[in-house]
């Protein structure tokens, strides 16, 4: 359910592309509250969770390959290795380091929790301005859920899934730490892209991981009742576009 804070705001979903539509609609038959303080506020959210859906497709389409830290590897370009992640150069800029993860991809490899953080930055520098972007994320440090405070992802419990939030398949016995679970991005059409899985299905994400279990293992994945998404109220002060402020 939408709702604007004060004045009843109406909002015509016609002006809306296909991808916004669908977030929209899942928005207004959700049991849950969206709350906005101005149409353009919503009309943020639809536009970062739509390249937050895009980010993910791109990241595919990148070929970076899903590995341990021990194995991982960052573009030296880019980014230096250090004991806890992997941190950006002084000598460039956050918004050309995250282009190269989806651009060069091949020479990058991480784990899926590594790859939703990179998926969120990723959309985000695609919707607000470039310079608040360099800015806000300067000194940026990636491994595992690592990010910027000025990221700001919220997890919330509940299973009222939005195209554009992030979930966890859970995997309670699986065979090796790599694979106890599996984060995805929730996609249009109830699909799920998981890194270094593609994208698929819930029903194929939990057979995927059923298949990675420990012998004799008799407990299934399953979908943890939680997401995370970004903070609108927050990042849409920063929005690329004037005619949303």
């Amino acid at each position: 359910m939408i709702i604007f804070e004060g004045a009843q705001k109406k909002v015509d979903p016609g002006g809306l592309g296909h991808v916004e539509k669908i977030i929209f609609y899942s928005l207004t038959s959700s049991r849950a509250i969206f709350r906005y303080i101005s149409k353009g506020e919503l009309l943020f959210d639809l536009m970062l969770r739509k390249n937050i859906i895009g980010s993910a497709r791109a990241m595919l389409a990148g070929g970076a390959a899903f590995t341990s830290f021990e194995n991982s590897s960052f573009n030296p370009a880019y980014w230096s290795r250090t004991s806890s992640g992997y941190l950006l150069r002084p000598d460039v800029l956050p918004s050309d380091a995250v282009r190269d993860v989806f651009v060069n991809g091949k020479l990058y490899g991480f784990e899926c929790s590594t790859a939703m953080v990179l998926i969120f930055y990723k959309a985000v520098l695609e919707s607000i301005r470039e310079s608040d972007f360099n800015y806000l994320f300067g000194g940026l440090l990636v491994w595992n859920w690592q990010h910027d405070p000025d990221l700001a992802i919220i997890t919330l419990l509940g299973t009222e899934f939005i195209p554009g939030d992030v979930v966890y398949f859970n995997n309670p016995e699986h065979r090796k730490p790599i694979w106890r679970g599996e984060n995805a991005v929730v996609m249009e059409n109830k699909l799920y892209y998981g890194h270094g899985v593609g994208i698929v299905t819930g029903e194929e994400m939990i057979a995927g991981l059923n298949s990675l279990r420990r012998k004799d293992a008799v407990i299934s994945a399953y979908l943890l009742p939680q997401h995370s998404r970004l903070n609108i109220r927050y990042l849409y002060r920063f929005s690329k576009y004037a005619a949303l402020a």
